[in-house]
């Protein structure tokens, strides 16, 4: 399939799509008028339709358009969803809060229960509650340089902390720390805060950790935003060790990996973070994020504020531990992330992700899954080992166009590199379902997807 081939084919996708939503092209028409891009968030935007697709019903995995077109969603809010759209558990905890408060600045008596919950599904004694993951990784990397006395962090090049200055960054080709490209208004100086090195490069995470500088070193247990690269055997655990030896904390964010297994991929691997984050998914959607961190943080925690003058710390907003998250908190942590939900996730991801290979394979198409847990990706590559290995393999033209097929013929997939999700709520049916789909639609794309 040529250029000129495939353009004509997406121009039809587009069509369809067009031709199948009236009522979304008119609601993107009026929501213009206000809001940019006709959408309140500008990532809305980002989904390679024409317009954007408005949603009238998330109910378990499934969405309803404005149209009434129904859609299998392995999306499922980029996470934020990964228990299912309006889960019983949560619906009937935030219900019975609305009706008795919905922020305070003052603990709910819920908080006990919600903070032992936290302990027993991710391991840690001591927690905090924020509304994104942003901002509890902008909270542990404060607490780190304050407790260690370092300057600067240590990330991964291509890595997705949300949008936390230190963590806009890439490796330049000298190795020096670059801003990441398409950033808007930014002044931090990156250099000044954080290094970067590529993933799975044991041997610069020790001369970057040597210099003694590095407060912490913030990582995903795999990178999750630049297609998905997982660590390598022993990668984690030497990534632990390095940090003890040179007196650097090790911050595990779990905001994407939390699909992994019960805890959390450091808790159902036996990985010992000093602190760890998770966002997103762990209220059941619902505007909330944790940081959790050892008795020996904690007492580092404690000898900062014995220390500082009285004032506003830079951490923590108002409406953060409210009530309404609380609850939404509590029943995701005690009624959703339970072992029996982890089984039907892993094991239906499982049989998704061996039904895509085979359609690959079929078809002779060098293309592969890789999959953590409950959340997989399809790229035309072998396994990468890093980030820029993983981006350099993606050819947006013929996966964005493979996206909105998907999309057109009702499974709707994250459309940033198509990544998938498998909730409790997905059924057998729906994987069946997909997999059908992905096999007309690799049909039509055959040429396409092959290397050039």
């Amino acid at each position: 399939m040529s250029a000129s081939q495939l353009a004509a084919l997406v121009a039809h996708e587009q069509q369809l799509f067009i031709q199948a939503h009236p009522h979304s092209q008119a609601l993107a028409q009026q929501s213009a008028q206000h809001f940019s891009h006709g959408v309140p968030m500008h990532w809305m935007r980002d989904w390679g339709t024409p317009f954007p697709l408005f949603v009238q019903r998330a109910a378990g995995a499934q969405l309803t358009c404005v149209d009434g077109l129904v859609y299998d969603d392995y999306c499922l809010g980029d996470t934020g969803a990964l228990w299912g759209h309006a889960p019983p558990a949560v619906v009937t905890a935030v219900t019975r809060q609305v009706a008795q408060g919905l922020t305070t600045m003052l603990p709910s008596p819920l908080a006990p229960a919600a903070g032992t919950a936290l302990q027993d599904v991710f391991g840690l004694p001591w927690w905090q509650m924020t509304q994104t993951a942003t901002d509890a990784n902008r909270a542990v990397l404060r607490h780190a340089r304050a407790i260690t006395g370092r300057p600067r962090v240590l990330v991964f090049n291509h890595c997705y902390h949300g949008t936390v200055d230190e963590t806009l960054v890439v490796q330049g080709a000298d190795g020096s720390t670059q801003p990441r490209p398409g950033q808007i208004g930014a002044i931090s100086d990156v250099a000044a805060t954080t290094r970067v090195v590529e993933f799975n490069d044991l041997p610069a995470v020790a001369a970057a950790l040597a210099a003694g500088d590095i407060a912490c070193v913030l990582a995903e247990p795999a990178l999750t935003n630049a297609g998905m690269v997982l660590p390598e055997a022993g990668f984690l655990q030497a990534l632990r060790e390095l940090c003890t030896q040179h007196g650097s904390l090790l911050i595990i964010d779990e905001t994407h990996t939390v699909s992994s297994g019960l805890g959390g991929y450091a808790r159902s691997t036996g990985l010992q973070a000093d602190l760890l984050v998770c966002g997103k998914a762990v209220a059941g959607g619902l505007p909330c994020a944790v940081y959790g961190y050892s008795e020996a943080v904690a007492a580092g925690m404690r000898r900062v504020d014995a220390a500082r003058e009285p004032g506003h710390s830079g951490l923590g907003t108002t409406l953060s531990g409210n009530p309404l998250a609380l609850a939404a908190l509590h029943a995701t942590l005690t009624q959703l992330m339970t072992p029996a939900h982890y089984a039907h996730m892993l094991r239906l991801a499982q049989r998704l992700a061996h039904g895509i290979d085979t359609a690959f394979a079929q078809r002779q198409l060098p293309w592969q899954t890789t999959r953590l847990g409950a959340r997989l990706e399809f790229a035309p590559a072998p396994a990468p080992r890093n980030g820029t290995q993983s981006l350099a393999a993606l050819h947006d033209q013929p996966i964005a166009a493979l996206h909105l097929m998907l999309l057109n013929r009702g499974c709707l997939l994250t459309p940033f590199h198509n990544m998938m999700l498998v909730s409790p709520a997905t059924t057998e049916a729906q994987v069946q379902h997909f997999l059908m789909v992905l096999g007309q639609c690799l049909d039509a794309l055959h040429f396409a997807l092959r290397p050039a």
